[in-house]
């Protein structure tokens, strides 16, 4: 069994966030692996040791002049990536990043992908589904527990009353929660072969895709990015008997009765 991991490299969240001039996420300093990608990881290397047979390749787009967060997926077992760097995708909303996604994972032509359920840098959560829309394969989310075999993908789906068991044919795009495995630390013997393993670099032009992503694909801009209004200070009362009545007032207030 061959499985893509959709995989994105974010900035550290320890350190200090800032916009460039564009309104875009300031990607120049470090970034390492988003860690709700390493459930999808773990997942996929667990799921090609039970079929005895197979890869995991992660997939991403985004700077490749930091491949740290990547090289962290193929010492975790990945065995290879294909990485899409251009500097024209800059800009690039989510339907154009699953357009870039979708190019380079027929390349890798795999039975399954596993994503997050969103990027913690982004969470739009909108990606994978477009993915799988792209690709027009079926798309399961939320999954709490994932078993492939038979030429179809069984997800127990996680849901407000309880769990769906949800079946799909393969070729399938499956979202994984965090808690779904528990992922391995990369050892000492993994971190060196890392350094081995192919990453395929991609442009946009490689993948047909010029004119289609980045701003001149992207169908939102962001014109004015403003800071969050302070919370102002409540109001404090001292119960004298009327207490039920003053909530029962505010809330009229603020139409919720």
């Amino acid at each position: 069994m061959n499985v893509v991991v959709c995989v994105k490299q974010i900035p550290d969240p320890t350190a200090p966030q800032s916009l460039d001039a564009n309104h875009n996420l300031d990607r120049t300093g470090k970034l390492i692996l988003d860690e709700a990608d390493t459930y999808g990881v773990e997942m996929a290397l667990q799921l090609v040791d039970k079929a005895g047979g197979g890869e995991v390749t992660v997939v991403s787009m985004g700077s490749a002049a930091d491949l740290a967060g990547i090289r962290n997926a193929l010492a975790m077992g990945a065995a290879k990536a294909i990485v899409v760097s251009d500097e024209s995708l800059r800009g690039t909303d989510a339907l154009g990043t699953a357009k870039v996604l979708a190019a380079a994972v027929r390349r890798a032509a795999p039975d399954l992908v596993l994503a997050a359920t969103e990027s913690s840098d982004g969470y739009t959560g909108t990606l994978p589904v477009q993915l799988a829309e792209l690709l027009g394969w079926p798309s399961i989310t939320f999954a709490k527990a994932v078993t492939a075999e038979g030429g179809q993908v069984s997800v127990a789906r996680q849901t407000e009353a309880g769990y769906d068991e949800v079946v799909a044919p393969l070729p399938a795009v499956v979202t994984v929660t965090a808690g779904v495995v528990e992922p391995r630390y990369a050892s000492f013997k993994g971190i060196m072969a890392a350094k081995s393993k192919p990453v395929e670099q991609l442009s946009v032009a490689d993948l047909g895709l010029a004119g289609e992503v980045g701003p001149a694909g992207a169908r939102q801009e962001i014109v004015d990015v403003v800071a969050a209004e302070a919370r102002a200070a409540g109001e404090k009362h001292v119960d004298e008997g009327d207490g039920a009545q003053r909530i029962v007032a505010f809330l009229e207030s603020i139409k919720v009765l």
